[in-house]
């Protein structure tokens, strides 16, 4: 048994989703569980009709949201004839879940009402595929990960509950042809209230299955030929890795790198699972596997994060920052759910590079200043070297203007403007 994960980029239209039914009739000789991300820009779209709903603009969400339901219906429309019908009806269960939802008025936190939201972006997208690869003759069952995957109601962010998780995805059965479409990024807590696993986080839920049902590997399919040492939209130079161990992606996911989710890694380490990243338009290339063992010779791998906020804290009374401060600023991240990409400490000071959220930052600046000064810059890029050698660091980073540098023996970062 296989588990496969197509994401958002593979599914943005119909020439891609076409790529879907013959890439798993490839693999038609053994079961598959297959994890389907939202459509293209989908989840982008839902997190504006958000922003109108909680801003109590429920006339503007409800228009969003209108255009989001066009235009899955008229995707359906055009890759389904013999089964759209009952496709149309189960999308139309799905939006009504949401126009119920926006014709009320917010009364919970932001974080609900994004779960409850955006989550649905998920679920139409696998709809459509099902029903495609219904239209096609390729037999397959669609679930509600959300009757699957249980969390806690820490929205936006759900921890799994692995005990229940665990019996629910046991209970599923398979034959030789058995085929799963399913949904990434979401689960539901104890009281059916839809929950996401933080964003990108469809990577993870593959994992999730892929554990819990001891496959014998995760394949995600993506645009691109495999794990590159760059973005090669940055890049051009951009070179291919063939082979990386679970402890080098989790150290680039750590510092940024957008290629496998940093909560993946775990569930395939823990079982020796191996990961292969391949790319859906040619599936021939090699692509990169991921697995146990030592890794020698790599390249440098550039990881760059552009829209960085420096925070510059410094106590008020010209103290030490010690225990206490830090303590203090460890609990802010813990409640507002933040993880600063860099952080450098000083006698008085206390530096912060973090991704701009303009909500989440305000909130941390308002609670800081209880015993810190706060200035804030922002417009920053942190650029972060794994591997470096002295030709990379020249080329990249002299003549830089540098507000913060960090270096190890195998890392540097510099935050520059």
């Amino acid at each position: 048994m296989k588990v496969f994960k197509f994401g958002g980029a593979s599914v943005n239209s119909i020439e891609r989703i076409k790529n879907i039914p013959k890439i798993i009739q490839e693999f038609a000789h053994e079961p598959l569980v297959v994890i389907i991300s939202a459509m293209g820009k989908t989840t982008n779209a839902l997190e504006k009709v958000v922003d109108a709903f909680y801003e109590n603009k429920q006339q503007q969400a409800l228009v969003l949201f209108e255009e989001i339901k066009q235009k899955h219906i008229q995707l359906a429309q055009e890759i389904i004839q013999e089964h759209s019908a009952s496709c149309l009806a189960d999308l139309n269960d799905l939006f009504t879940e949401v126009e119920w939802l926006l014709h009320d008025k917010p009364v919970r936190s932001y974080d609900y009402y994004y779960d409850q939201i955006v989550s649905i972006g998920e679920l139409l997208s696998t709809k459509i595929i099902s029903s495609f690869l219904q239209e096609l003759e390729i037999e397959n069952t669609w679930l509600d990960v959300r009757d699957f995957i249980r969390t806690d109601n820490n929205f936006r962010s759900a921890i799994i509950d692995w005990k229940i998780t665990r019996e629910k995805i046991q209970s599923l059965q398979f034959s030789a042809k058995t085929i799963y479409i399913t949904q990434g990024f979401i689960g539901a807590t104890d009281e059916n209230e839809s929950t996401t696993l933080g964003r990108e986080g469809s990577d993870f839920s593959a994992a999730i299955f892929a554990n819990i049902l001891n496959a014998k590997s995760l394949t995600i399919w993506k645009d691109v030929e495999g794990v590159m040492n760059a973005d090669p939209k940055e890049f051009l130079n951009a070179e291919l890795i063939e082979e990386l161990n679970f402890e080098e992606v989790i150290e680039m996911a750590f510092y940024g790198a957008q290629i496998i989710h940093p909560k993946t890694i775990k569930p395939l380490q823990n079982k020796k699972i191996p990961l292969y990243v391949k790319c859906f338009l040619n599936t021939s290339l090699k692509g990169t596997i991921i697995k146990d063992g030592k890794m020698n010779n790599l390249p440098p791998i550039i990881i760059i994060k552009k829209n960085q906020v420096l925070m510059n804290l410094k106590t008020k009374d010209f103290s030490f920052v010690g225990d206490k401060p830090m303590k203090f600023l460890y609990n802010l991240f813990g409640s507002l759910k933040l993880k600063p990409n860099l952080i450098q400490t000083g006698a008085i000071n206390v530096q912060l590079c973090m991704d701009e959220n303009e909500i989440k930052n305000q909130e941390l600046a308002l609670k800081a200043e209880e015993i810190f000064n706060v200035e804030v810059q922002k417009g920053l890029t942190l650029t972060t070297i794994r591997h470096y050698n002295e030709t990379i660091i020249d080329t990249l980073l002299t003549n830089k203007l540098f507000l913060l540098k960090q270096q190890t023996q195998e890392t540097i970062q510099i935050l520059n403007f």
